[in-house]
C-alpha cells in the first residue's frame, strides 16, 4: 500500500526501498544500508541524493562517518510545497512572457487560424470554448446549424449537446440537421429549436458535419482516436451550407 502511494508522489522502486528502509531503522551509514536493501553502494549514494534532494532524509556530517538520517514522516508535506512554489514561479514568468508578447504582437493585427485540428483529448473543451465563436458567426447568417450529425457523436457526446441548448447557446439559434434514427433513439431529450430530419443516405457519412456560419466543422467518432477539424473559410461554408439546405428541403 505505502509503496503505491508514493509512488504516486513520484518516488522510484529504489528511493522507496531506501527511503522506508531509513525509516525503520532511523539512522545509517551508507554501507550498512547498500548491506540491508542488497543494492551496490554507487546506487545508495546516487538515490540517497534525490531523496534529500526532496527533503525526507538528511545527511549527517557531524562526525567522521556520514550517516543518512530519515526525516519525519509528516516532512512529506515539503513536496506539495515544492511544487506548490514552482507552480507559481511558473505563473509568474508566464505572466512576464504574455506581456513581452503582447508589447511584441500589439502594432500586428491578429489572425484566425484558417484550419484547426484538435486530437481526441481536446475535442470536449474545444467544443465549450467555441461555442460563442460559431453562434456569433451563425447569427451573422440565417442563424442556423446546418449539416449532418453521426449517431457515435451523440453517443460520446450528449452531455455537451444538452448544455448547449439548455444553457450554452444564444437563444437566437436554431439548427437543421440531417442524422440517421440511431442517433435520435439515444438522445431522448427534445429541444425547440433543434429539428432533425432523418436521412436514408446518410450510411454514407463517416462524420459529424457541421456548417456554423463561416466555419465547417468536422468531427471523426466512429472509430478511434477521435479529431475534430474546424475551417474557417466563408466560401467554403456558404456552398456547403446551401448543399445542406437544398438535401433538408428534399426531405418530407
Amino acid at each position: 500500500m505505502i509503496n503505491e502511494l508514493l509512488k504516486t508522489l513520484g518516488f522510484g522502486d529504489k528511493e522507496i526501498l531506501v527511503y522506508v528502509t531509513l525509516l525503520q531503522h532511523g539512522k545509517l551509514t551508507p554501507a550498512s544500508l547498500a548491506k540491508i536493501v542488497g543494492i551496490n553502494r554507487t546506487t545508495v549514494y546516487s538515490t540517497a541524493k534525490e531523496l534529500v534532494g526532496k527533503g525526507v532524509i538528511a545527511e549527517d556530517l557531524g562526525g567522521k562517518t556520514l550517516f543518512l538520517v530519515a526525516k519525519p514522516p509528516a516532512d512529506l508535506n515539503m513536496l506539495a510545497q515544492k511544487e506548490e512554489k514552482q507552480l507559481q514561479d511558473k505563473k509568474a514568468v508566464i505572466q512576464n512572457a504574455i506581456g513581452e508578447l503582447q508589447a511584441i504582437t500589439k502594432a500586428t493585427q491578429y489572425t484566425v487560424p484558417k484550419i484547426v485540428f484538435m486530437a481526441q483529448d481536446e475535442v470536449e473543451n474545444h467544443l465549450y470554448k467555441q461555442t460563442p465563436v460559431w453562434d456569433e458567426s451563425i447569427l451573422k447568417y440565417d442563424g442556423c446549424w446546418w449539416g449532418f450529425q453521426d449517431n457515435t457523436f451523440v453517443q460520446n457526446y450528449e452531455k455537451w449537446i444538452d448544455w448547449y441548448w439548455e444553457k450554452g447557446s444564444n437563444p437566437k439559434t436554431t439548427l437543421k440537421l440531417l442524422s440517421n434514427e440511431s442517433a435520435e433513439e439515444i438522445k431522448k431529450k427534445k429541444f425547440d429549436r433543434r429539428q432533425i430530419k432523418f436521412w436514408k443516405e446518410s450510411h454514407n457519412f463517416s462524420a459529424t458535419t457541421w456548417i456554423l456560419g463561416d466555419y465547417v466543422v468536422m468531427i471523426a467518432t466512429n472509430q478511434k482516436p477521435y479529431y475534430l477539424v474546424e475551417i474557417n473559410d466563408a466560401l467554403l461554408a456558404a456552398n456547403l451550407r446551401e448543399v445542406f439546405k437544398g438535401i433538408w428541403k428534399s426531405i418530407t
